[in-house]
């Protein structure tokens, strides 16, 4: 009975929490090609020029606008989003000379400018219960 209790008590400690992190996508000018989802979970990694930071990295089609992502298994802690409205399904942000072509979001984020720089600090949340976190995305 001893070793059996132990056993229990060795599984239930053993269990990590982890938890599932639902994003709805908004403001997609069109239905063309898809979204692809970054999610960040140190700082210093947003801003990602080069789109290589990221902690995890979904592709979503779109419908009617818009379209939703699920992060399942997360462990607790801070955590942003990035999402890019691939038009084109190169798998890639196209840049004109300096400002995206493509739609482009971050959580917490309602405009990018030169005084609203993205940053993990500013977009991130705290995971530690199952949430939905809404990004809009901005054309520029």
């Amino acid at each position: 009975m001893i070793i059996l209790f132990i056993g229990l008590l060795n599984v239930s400690f053993s269990e990590k929490e982890t938890y599932s992190l639902k994003i709805n996508i908004s403001q997609l000018r069109n239905s063309k090609g898809d979204v692809i989802v970054y999610l960040y979970n140190k700082e210093g990694t947003i801003p990602d020029k080069k789109f290589n930071k990221y902690y995890k990295k979904r592709t979503s089609a779109i419908d009617l606008n818009s379209s939703t992502v699920i992060f399942s298994n997360l462990p607790k802690g801070n955590y942003a989003v990035c999402i890019v409205h691939d038009e084109n399904n190169n798998g890639e942000l196209d840049k004109g000379f300096i400002l995206p072509k493509e739609g482009i979001g971050f959580s917490k984020y309602e405009s990018i400018n030169l005084r609203n720089r993205p940053n993990f600090l500013k977009a991130s949340f705290n995971l530690d219960s199952d949430i939905s976190v809404d990004v809009k995305t901005i054309y520029m």
